[in-house]
């Protein structure tokens, strides 16, 4: 089934390029089936990179996904034409009153900047918030998951010395949870950060349960025991030449960075990388938008306290 977006939504004739379905508002007001309504809180300076990378992942399942994008702000992106957040884009004031079910919110290139000095902390706290009682199942991306911790749990990350930035190696934990259905012992995840959550607390938190982990990077996959809420500690949206893009860009720029681990060949940084973790990435979002979202939430989005008990 398709993902269901604006016609003129540019990610919509990069996907179609790759044969991934998806579906115009046009033609989605002619099926006699409700979709999933997922909202997008895009935190990312190039919106446009990080929805078609997300809407990849979403594309890949066999549920009709109505998307729609939010801004935490109305201030003009440096990385993204106003025209498109003034057509895709809408403000928390346009959708505050409605209910949906799922939320995604993507990570933010805030590195160590303290919480309390990021200039929408305010706005994104309100969303936290509001998202306890206007959405089915919630997932937060790198640092949107580490703000949630703090916000709602509060767990403190801490500042790395260095940057962690490569594809490592994971490990799940409890293999009978849903979401991690079809998921292998062990696999590959991609990581660039700065900032790294403590295992440890959050192992002792009880509302909280680690479902994947990496000896290397730490916490992964943490759910909620309700499982209303996923915390994804990496990056699996990420495309196969995104750190390399990152690497380059950084290195262009002056500085020195690392050369990201387990990704060029021989951390050769003149050959192409290969992707081995799209198979995990998308079998995520499709766990995730099936057994925590569709599994779960209402028909009538009206009656969201009626939540159906989660699948097994």
């Amino acid at each position: 089934m398709p993902i269901n977006i604006p016609d003129k939504l540019p990610a919509k004739h990069e996907l179609q390029k790759e044969n991934i379905f998806v579906m115009g508002e046009t033609r989605a007001l002619n099926q006699q089936i409700r979709p999933m309504k997922v909202l997008l809180l895009n935190l990312m300076p190039n919106k446009i990179e990080t929805e078609t990378q997300l809407l990849r992942l979403l594309a890949n399942t066999p549920l009709q996904v109505d998307v729609e994008f939010l801004r935490i702000h109305s201030k003009a992106s440096k990385n993204t034409p106003q025209d498109h957040m003034n057509d895709f884009y809408r403000d928390f004031d346009e959708i505050k009153d409605r209910n949906f079910d799922g939320l995604i919110i993507t990570g933010a290139p805030l590195g160590d900047v303290d919480f309390n000095d990021v200039i929408y902390w305010d706005k994104i706290k309100k969303v936290f918030d509001w998202s306890e009682k206007h959405v089915t199942a919630s997932l937060f991306l790198c640092w949107a998951a580490h703000a949630a911790f703090y916000h709602l749990y509060n767990l403190e990350r801490f500042i790395r010395p260095d940057k962690i930035a490569g594809v490592f190696l994971h490990q799940r934990h409890k293999s009978h949870d849903p979401l991690l259905r079809g998921f292998d012992d062990e696999f590959w995840v991609p990581h660039s950060r700065l900032a790294q959550m403590h295992l440890d607390e959050i192992n002792a938190h009880p509302d909280l349960d680690v479902l994947a982990d990496s000896q290397d990077a730490g916490a992964y996959l943490v759910v909620t025991k309700d499982r209303r809420k996923l915390f994804v500690l990496g990056h699996p949206e990420y495309n196969t030449a995104t750190l390399g893009d990152e690497f380059h860009r950084d290195l262009n720029s002056g500085l020195s960075p690392t050369v990201p681990s387990n990704y060029f060949p021989n951390d050769d940084i003149t050959q192409s990388p290969r992707g081995c973790w799209r198979s995990h990435a998308n079998l995520l979002i499709t766990n995730w938008l099936n057994y925590y979202v569709y599994q779960t939430t209402p028909f009538d989005l009206d009656n969201l306290e009626q939540r159906k008990p989660k699948q097994k």
